[in-house]
């Protein structure tokens, strides 16, 4: 073997020049019809933030965690594709990107251009992050996807094509149908799916499908889609960052290790064994991972060589591409593909490690990114109302920040502690400005009239977004015999809102009144302990100071609000014999008497037993049996024979206990004219209320969580089950993130026959709206106020996972427990969590009518603004009430306003929501329509323009280039014809909108007259 060797060196020294030659590589290859086509992709995941922040991750800084500068990567990119015109690279996270441009000269701006013009750098996905697709909500999902391919489209004049959800920890079908073909991309891929599924899906030749996800818009709405054989990083021994093992190409006959068949037959070797699990001669090679391409020749100087000598050899084609070409490609060959329906949810990458605890992972931080997203679409839409300005405070910096935490390793909690606290950060600072822009807007709304512009404003509103742990300022004040408290009641709904608000006061001498300065009939409740301790330790430990008086009742009054818009109340100190809340009937029961506790009014009443367990469940058509429940679930350590903990991402359960209820705390019974409670006192880190209010047919429960005891040595992730008499039949019904709702069956999946190994991890989804089950006669429907996982592991049983704290790390990169505290003056305890989730029964067929328009009040809560004026000053200077729409008109029940935005060129971001998906409802899930002119008084509408999901294309345009794509068998056959909303008209101005249908317009105004003339 050794002459062997030697005479093929003899050879080739005989043909080459004594004197060095630069070698020039020829990558000019195309595709060829007759050879399997390796598609090379030169690619970098980079996180927005994990172990180091995103600006961390950005600079380079912080590198004793991880390696990793994204300003390198795009820094040796540019000079990289600028050496060979055939060299490609996609690029993704536009959150690095945008930091990356804002710093470049107009020089570099004009390179860079031309390389995307010229197809050498393609921008992908395009959104501020590679979203997750299991905690957020679709909302923000949207909206963070705008941000960034509303800048490509300014800066680049291009749309992006390509789905690139290579990361995240499963696959939703809002994701598919949604976020990938409503915007216009031509296909879908990613890197994590379920590992037995993967394994017969190669077998199969079925990684790659067209995905119908939606039942609704069904082929309307479908994409290719493709699963990697393996993960997003190149075949193994294909690795050239440069301090990376892989052998590189040696092909300089001058020095030792030359290599270069070894590696074409390595390369021709891992094509083979790819193209066998693969349909058509196409496949390709994802050449990059994390962070990947710090130095950019290093990699393309050995792809440069593999493609030249690879297509030497002549067995294969090796050539540089991107996702786009790769796509064309599979189009070109006209085959059929499988089909896909559903989502990719649970996502297990081995046995026993199922990536199912990530959907509760830091729930305080699941529910902040969720109360910020409901706050940013009203602030929006008060920006809009009062006129959006170059000076002042805005919504963009809110923005930018919720886009960050939609990031795979944000809102998802896998990320280590210094990260979840900058993402906080960066909430807290958007929310500081967008809260100035709202206190502002409503400024000038409650000072306009008919006859007068909002000018500069003098009313101070104020807003209390430490409300859930009793903590707000302005309704603490003590109020003067001269002034009253007011409060602006504002709702971002199209639809008039009857609800309920409560406020901390400190005193019981006082009265509401109504704009007309009418009594309003309200109820105080006192302010129990254990809201006292949260208030005190929290408002310590989040703002630096201590909370000051303390708080002794709830006020609790109702309140009517129309369609995008305001009412006024005020609430005043009592005069003489003038009407004073309503004091609350309060008792207690010690657990263990032999008696029945009843609470509600009207067509609900729920009947505990004196354990405090909920036993009867009584509406106006049927008596319902219920139990609710709490229990916990031991983190497993690992064992030798299998290792996997539970941490962060992974949910793997050693064993499940009951929490039984402490015998010697009593229940605490609240009657009232408005609402009704039961407290009590789980154990000593869990204590629950059971709320009804008169105006609501569901029941509420709100509980705080913590902090999780772990001085056993013992992590525990905590669970509630509410147990039914419904016959489930295995059977129960998941959200898609916030939209469709999916049928999932225990200890089944409808691709592959399933080897249950995790019983319960193996069966738990993510919930953003809520799950449900039902049988031939009823529904039982839960809701949720955050990103939760959950599940029904017995028939007519729903749990849900509210809180965990962990002591091991779970060994997928995080390298951290996920044990989080609240540290007070160097003193810390376990997280504390405070939160809600609403259940109710129905009629078959009855439930979605609920869960969607409830779902959607959870989602946008009314906000409250305080401001305290001098009495009666406030009816006779103010305006009292405004409607954002004509106010004889409201939206149909079934439609909602997902955006309403003030552009930076003056046109208005409009976006409408169908709520009902085909089936859900007998009288809503059917083709509705909204008058455009009505959502716009005052204003005449020059020109509406639809456009792409994320608003970067028209809609015409978009269709025009859709690829229309074969499915296997007679699918589209059976296929009901799909309905869609048809064209607008110009002059009517209507939209349709068919079940689950989202439509986007840009608009175009002309002022006509003032908005209080409407």
């Amino acid at each position: 073997m050794a002459i062997e060797v030697l005479v093929l060196l003899l050879a080739l020294a005989g043909v080459l020049p004594a004197e060095s030659k630069f070698m020039v590589y020829n990558t000019s290859a195309g595709i060829d019809p007759n050879k399997l086509n390796v598609h090379l992709v030169p690619h970098t995941h980079d996180d927005v933030g994990w172990l180091k922040t995103v600006d961390q991750y950005y600079v380079g800084s912080n590198n004793s965690i991880q390696g990793a500068c994204v300003q390198n990567v795009l820094d040796s990119l540019v000079p990289a594709l600028l050496a060979d015109k055939n060299r490609k690279f996609i690029y993704v996270e536009q959150a690095f990107f945008q930091r990356w441009w804002r710093d470049q000269s107009e020089t570099v701006q004009s390179i860079v251009k031309q390389l995307v013009h010229s197809g050498q750098l393609e921008l992908i996905n395009g959104g501020m992050c590679m979203h997750d697709e299991a905690a957020p909500h679709y909302i923000d999902m949207i909206d963070q996807t705008t941000l960034g391919h509303r800048f490509i489209k300014e800066e680049f004049g291009v749309t992006p094509r390509i789905g690139w959800q290579i990361d995240p920890f499963g696959h939703s079908a809002v994701q598919a149908y949604l976020l990938s073909a409503e915007v216009g991309f031509d296909s879908l891929f990613f890197g994590r799916i379920d590992y037995q599924d993967r394994a017969k899906r190669k077998n199969e030749k079925s990684l790659e499908v067209i995905w119908q996800a939606s039942k609704s818009l069904g082929s309307s709405a479908q994409i290719f889609a493709g699963a990697f054989p393996e993960n997003y990083e190149p075949p193994k021994g294909f690795y050239f960052e440069v301090n990376d093992n892989s052998p590189i190409v040696q092909d300089d006959i001058n020095l030792f290790d030359y290599n270069v068949q070894e590696r074409v037959n390595d390369f021709v070797a891992a094509a083979v064994a790819q193209a066998n699990i693969t349909r058509t001669n196409h496949i390709m090679w994802t050449m990059g991972t994390d962070f990947k391409y710090q130095y950019a020749y290093t990699w393309f100087r050995q792809m440069d060589k593999l493609i030249h000598y690879v297509n030497q050899d002549g067995r294969v084609n090796a050539l540089y591409s991107t996702p786009s070409i790769y796509t064309d490609a599979k189009y070109a060959t006209n085959r059929a593909w499988p089909l896909k329906t559903g989502d990719y949810f649970p996502y297990a990458d081995r046995a026993n490690a199922y990536w199912t605890g990530y959907f509760t992972s830091r729930p305080a931080l699941k529910r902040y990114v969720r109360i910020m997203s409901g706050y940013y679409l009203a602030a929006r839409q008060l920006e809009f109302f009062k006129g959006k300005t170059t000076s002042g405070p805005n919504t963009d910096s809110l923005a930018d920040a919720l886009a960050i935490a939609q990031h795979h390793d944000a809102v998802t909690g896998t990320e280590k502690q210094h990260v979840a606290n900058d993402y906080a950060k960066r909430l807290a600072i958007g929310y500081t400005e967008a809260e100035a822009l709202v206190a502002s807007s409503l400024a000038c709304l409650v000072e306009s009239t008919a006859n007068k512009e909002c000018g500069n404003p003098t009313t101070k509103f104020q807003q209390c977004p430490l409300m859930n742990i009793s903590y707000c300022p302005p309704s603490e004040t003590v109020l003067s015999n001269g002034k009253d408290l007011v409060l602006v009641v504002y709702n971002p709904l199209g639809w008039k809102r009857e609800d309920i608000v409560q406020i901390p006061v400190m005193t019981d001498d006082i009265s509401v009144h109504d704009s007309e300065g009418k009594d309003v009939e309200s109820q105080l409740i006192p302010i129990t302990e254990a809201y006292h301790k949260l208030r005190s330790y929290h408002v310590k430990a989040y703002l630096g100071r201590n909370a000051g008086g303390t708080p002794k009742y709830w006020l609790v009054f109702p309140v009517s609000v129309p369609a995008l818009g305001f009412s006024t109340y005020s609430i005043s100190r009592a005069q003489g014999t003038g009407a004073r809340p309503t004091k609350s009937s309060v008792y207690t029961v010690q657990r263990g008497e032999n008696s029945v506790v009843n609470i509600g009014q009207g067509n609900l009443k729920v009947a505990f037993s004196a354990e405090g367990k909920i036993t009867h469940y009584i509406n106006k058509w049927r008596t319902e049996s219920v139990e609710q429940s709490y229990s916990f679930y031991a983190g497993s350590n690992g064992t030798e024979k299998e290792p996997q903990k539970s941490g962060a991402y992974i949910f793997r359960p050693n064993g499940s206990f009951p929490i039984s209820p402490a015998k010697q705390t009593p229940l605490t019974v609240v009657h009232g004219s408005i609402v009704d409670e039961l407290h009590e006192q789980i154990n000593s880190w869990i204590y629950q209320v059971t709320r009804l209010n008169k105006l609501k047919e569901h029941i509420e429960v709100e509980f705080i969580v913590g902090p999780i005891p772990i001085d056993d040595g013992i992590g525990k992730e905590v669970a509630t089950q509410i147990s039914t008499t419904v016959k489930s039949k295995k059977t129960f019904y998941t959200d898609s993130s916030g939209r469709d709702f999916i049928e999932r069956i225990r200890d089944y999946r409808t691709d592959w026959n399933l080897e249950v190994n995790q019983p319960a991890a193996g069966n738990y989804y993510p919930i953003n709206l809520g799950i449900f089950m039902k049988d031939e006669e009823k529904e039982f429907s839960i809701l949720v106020d955050r990103s939760v996982g959950g599940s029904s592991l017995s028939d007519g049983q729903i749990e849900l996972m509210l809180h965990r704290r962990l002591l091991l790390d779970d060994s997928r990169g995080v390298a951290e427990a996920l044990n989080e505290t609240v540290c007070v003056e160097n003193k810390c305890t376990g997280l504390i969590i405070q939160g809600k989730y609403y259940f109710r029964f129905d009629q078959l067929g009855e439930g979605a009518r609920w869960r969607r328009s409830y779902g959607q009040e959870i989602y946008s809560p009314l906000l409250l603004a305080f401001a305290e004026e001098d009495k009666n000053h406030w009816r006779n200077s103010r305006t009292t009430s405004f409607s954002g729409i004509d106010s004889s008109y409201t939206l149909p029940e079934n439609v909602v306003i997902l955006t309403l935005q003030e552009l930076d060129d003056g046109n208005v971001l409009l976006r409408l929501a169908h709520l009902y998906e085909v089936g859900d409802h007998k009288e809503l899930s059917v083709m509705t329509s909204v008058e455009l002119k009505k959502l716009f008084p005052g204003k005449k509408i020059g020109k509406a323009t639809e456009m792409s999901l994320s608003a970067n294309q028209e809609r015409a345009e978009m269709e025009s280039k859709r690829l229309v794509w074969k499915v296997e068998g007679s699918a589209e056959e059976k296929e009901t014809k799909v309905s869609r909303g048809g064209p607008v008209d110009p002059v009517k101005l209507e939209v349709e909108l068919a079940p689950m249908e989202i439509r986007t317009f840009i608009i175009e105004l002309v002022q006509l007259n003032n908005l209080f003339d409407a």
